[in-house]
């Protein structure tokens, strides 16, 4: 996955508590395991004005004209801007995949479903916790200013607003070190290769028959 270190972008606000993860992505698109192309349907629901499926083009969909993600102020968004107890509802990497799809890298709320918070960090998607109340700053600063953006620091672990004010955020050492270093699980483990080959080298000359043909 792609590492996250500073990001400044512009925000979109979508102005609502519990989304779940079956607003983010519906569930007749999680057939497919693969990572990619979930974006054109991320808040299909919201987005669109009719139900879509894996296998109807979006190209010709009525869309949503209210629905922020379908106004050009927001279309090139990278940082969400939510409400409490974002990504709650069923566990699915589905949810994750579509935002970082779409080209969202971050999101900003006052808190988040647990899993969906596993499921962020280890597919590139930084989730930044703050108070309500600065939440409410950036909600009713977005709204007034189009192309609103922030910086959103990793390694400072900080928010900084347009007029340079900074906001501390608390992230789990672990998770930091995979984001700012781009690593997935398998990234993980492949940092240990070395030592697993070693391993299976030596199993073959110590049990000989765990790896023979017959």
């Amino acid at each position: 996955m792609d590492a996250f270190t500073t990001l400044t972008g512009v925000v979109v606000p979508i102005d609502r508590s519990n989304v779940d993860t079956d607003a983010i992505i519906p569930k007749q698109f999680l057939k497919s395991i693969n990572r990619a192309g979930f974006g054109p349907n991320l808040f299909d629901e919201w987005r669109y004005l009719d139900k879509g499926a894996p296998d109807k083009p979006n190209d010709g969909r009525p869309v949503n004209p209210d629905f922020v993600l379908n106004q050009p102020r927001y279309r090139h968004a990278e940082i969400l801007l939510a409400r409490e107890n974002f990504g709650c509802g069923s566990s699915r990497e589905h949810a994750p995949w579509a935002l970082v799809d779409f080209g969202i890298r971050a999101i900003i709320a006052p808190s988040f479903a647990d899993i969906f918070y596993g499921n962020a960090a280890k597919n590139g998607l930084l989730l930044v916790t703050l108070s309500a109340a600065e939440v409410d700053q950036f909600f009713a600063d977005c709204k007034a200013t189009a192309g609103y953006q922030l910086t959103v620091d990793l390694a400072a672990q900080r928010v900084v607003s347009p007029n340079g004010e900074s906001f501390s955020f608390e992230y789990s050492a672990g998770l930091k070190h995979r984001m700012l270093n781009g690593l997935d699980d398998i990234g993980i483990t492949l940092q240990r290769a070395e030592v697993i080959r070693d391993y299976e080298i030596r199993r073959q000359v110590e049990a000989p028959w765990l790896f023979s043909d017959v």
